[in-house]
């Protein structure tokens, strides 16, 4: 309790002429409000929002509860921008026809939206597998597009690189799609959680927040609201 009264994610408490802490029910409100937030958008997430809250900020509050729900709307349209990916790639074997078109390290970053640098990453991952010239120029084809798109995708859901090549590895040398359908399954659960826990850390925010045309002062020496704790 004193770390998160330090933080400022719960207001600061009433002493007693002993020196002991005295904590009301709106500590309590702001506690819970904290904890449920940062079960389902982390610490970093949730510490913004509770310390616009006992800081007076109630707007800032509010933004930033309202950036945490596009955070996830934002996953939720990439899983199923994936999904489409995967179902396209689901057929992708080894008797497929071989694309013609090819592409430079720089040209792939681009199309992809990732730097030389983390494509090369990924090959040492191996996630990437680019053809190799005598002079050491990496050539990319279609088909590492759609791998490169599959770990732009996946790498938002925060998947490690070792499941991503896995992934990859199933979808190529398998035909088979499911490994990487099935990470999205946990994603989607994941969001599903973290959605439920704003919504019910909503519950908890709105004790603590002013109602419209409500002035109160958000320290503890203005709230008098029946309930202590020490």
């Amino acid at each position: 309790m004193r770390n998160y009264e330090a933080q400022g994610v719960i207001a600061g408490s009433r002493r007693t002429p002993s020196g002991y802490r005295v904590y009301d029910q709106g500590h309590l409100d702001q506690l819970l409000a904290f904890t449920t937030l940062a079960r389902a958008i982390g610490h970093q997430g949730a510490i913004p929002i509770m310390t616009a809250v006992t800081g007076g900020r109630p707007g800032d509050a509010l933004e930033a509860l309202d950036q945490a729900h596009a955070q996830l709307a934002a996953g939720r349209d990439t899983v199923r921008e994936l999904e489409n990916v995967l179902h396209a790639a689901n057929p992708l074997d080894s008797t497929s026809p071989t694309p013609t078109a090819t592409y430079t390290v720089g040209e792939l970053a681009r199309h992809v939206g990732v730097t030389p640098a983390t494509l090369r990453g990924w090959e040492e991952a191996g996630i990437m597998h680019p053809r190799r010239h005598a002079n050491g120029h990496r050539e990319y084809t279609k088909d590492d597009v759609l791998d490169a798109r599959v770990a732009v995708l996946l790498r938002r859901g925060s998947f490690p690189l070792a499941r991503i090549a896995s992934t990859i590895d199933q979808i190529h040398h398998h035909g088979d799609a499911s490994a990487a359908l099935a990470r999205l399954g946990e994603w989607r659960q994941n969001l599903d959680a973290s959605s439920m826990g704003l919504l019910t850390a909503s519950a908890y925010l709105s004790r603590c927040l002013p109602r419209e045309g409500d002035r109160r002062d958000l320290s503890p020496a203005s709230t008098n609201v029946p309930g202590q704790y020490t």
